[in-house]
């Protein structure tokens, strides 16, 4: 969303699931098309994709309902399920002589937010697609509501990312959302007051992308741009990963000393000494500052994680500027609606400090320097090129494209929510939490560390 153009504007609407066959059809046609002419994607590769046909399988005889619980490390891991879905599916089940019928689709969870920076034709193009939406840090009821109803009901599985947003980590997971934790036991629990016999099961699906021939060349070039806007100069351009390595750390903490004086001169926020921290620790504060600088403006105590903090702060954001008060907005003055906009501007300039949190609270300080492959420099520049044009007031969707990649989709072991029932009528927050990891380590099971 542009900053000046900002506007308070009436609350957001949740968008409903409303699949359309034809929309169906055109879109699954087209995607190998977009795949080539709009991403670096040349290739995908499903792994284990027959536990998917046995699961589906299970699914349109009614014994089952399931959820994919997808990892989310890229913008491009929805054209990957959807070609999972669409294309590996029905030629693996052809080969392993799997009976399945057409058509083999899934319904999808996506965030509200989607469509405000995508515009609204992604919103309803999803909804023809059978998405639903949910704002992913309010208890938002038509959006638990929708998701739930299909779960239990829908003709399709269902999917979804329970990372909750890309953390352009190829290699690292992000901490869990409880969200489709709860979900899976909300199945099972209304299936039981339906008396219905499904089992129910969350599907771990691994997502991790491969350049076909590492792109050290634009890896280094993107280096440099980067050390331009930084206002450093280099002369080295040599392809050497030792050196390469020794720009990359030297251009974070580069960013990481000047964004440490900006909260310092004007925000007058207290930061220890470069010389008393590690890198990790230094992050790690400057990331907590950023958050209290918007926590402050929006009266929020900091609780739970980054990424819990980092929701809490998008809802504050969105409240103020999808405002309940202005759901009849030809009733109001113009005064009235001058002193909203001035309010939503503000709102979304607190809110930016939270963004360029969110793209590193994956960041670990070591994650290059572990294995300094080109999947990992490239990770790691592309967020500090994201984190530039943030600053610089760009679309950090637009990523520059490093090279051609090839993408692997791993199906996991399905994860029985059925065996873990009677621990959650035990002990609900418990057993969530207890399934949230054993998800989050399947999910970590299925990275291939190059």
């Amino acid at each position: 969303m542009n900053r000046t153009s900002i506007h308070a504007q009436p609350p957001l609407n949740f968008i409903p699931p409303n699949f359309n066959p034809w929309i169906y059809r055109g879109v699954k046609t087209c995607l190998p098309l977009w795949l080539q002419w709009q991403t670096t994607i040349q290739e995908i590769e499903g792994k284990n994709v027959e536990k998917l046909a046995d699961l589906y399988q299970q699914f349109q005889e009614g014994n089952i309902r399931f959820l994919m619980a997808f990892r989310h490390p890229s913008v491009n891991d929805p054209y990957c399920m959807g070609y999972l879905v669409w294309k590996l599916l029905p030629k693996v089940a052809k080969e392993k002589k799997i009976s399945l019928k057409n058509p083999l689709h899934s319904h999808f969870i996506y965030d509200r937010g989607i469509p405000l920076w995508a515009g609204s034709a992604v919103g309803w193009l999803y909804s023809q697609l059978g998405g639903t939406s949910i704002q992913r840090s309010k208890l938002d009821i038509p959006g638990l509501r929708s998701a739930r109803e299909l779960f239990v009901n829908s003709q399709f599985p269902i999917a979804a990312a329970p990372e909750g947003a890309t953390n352009g980590h190829n290699e690292l997971i992000s901490p869990l959302e409880p969200g489709i934790s709860q979900f899976g036991f909300w199945c099972a629990e209304d299936l039981q007051k339906a008396k219905r016999n499904e089992k129910v099961f969350i599907v771990p699906i691994g997502i991790q992308y491969f350049y076909l021939s590492p792109p050290w060349p634009q890896i280094e070039q993107l280096l440099t741009q980067l050390e331009k806007d930084a206002g450093i100069p280099q002369n080295n351009h040599s392809l050497d990963t030792d050196q390469l390595y020794e720009r990359l750390y030297q251009l974070g903490e580069h960013f990481l000393g000047v964004m440490e004086n900006f909260y310092r001169q004007f925000y007058h926020q207290t930061l220890p000494q470069k010389s008393e921290q590690t890198f990790q620790e230094r992050l790690k504060n400057l990331l907590n500052i950023g958050l209290e600088v918007a926590e402050t403006y929006f009266n929020l105590q900091p609780k739970g994680n980054m990424i819990d903090r980092c929701r809490r702060l998008e809802q504050a954001g969105w409240d103020y500027i999808y405002r309940d008060d202005f759901k009849e907005m030809n009733k109001l003055s113009s005064v009235e609606k001058g002193l909203g906009d001035r309010v939503a501007e503000e709102a979304s300039l607190r809110m930016w400090h939270m963004r360029l949190v969110e793209s590193f609270v994956a960041v670990t300080g070591y994650y290059v320097k572990d294995k300094p492959t080109a999947e990992r420099f490239a990770d790691t520049v592309l967020l500090l090129w994201d984190f530039v044009a943030k600053i610089k007031g760009e679309n950090s969707f637009f990523r520059p494209q490093l090279g051609q990649q090839k993408a692997l989709i791993t199906v996991g072991d399905p994860i029985s929510i059925c065996d873990r029932f009677d621990s959650y009528k035990k002990n609900r927050r418990q057993a969530v939490n207890t399934l949230t990891q054993d998800l989050e380590d399947s999910l970590n099971k299925l990275i291939i560390h190059s």
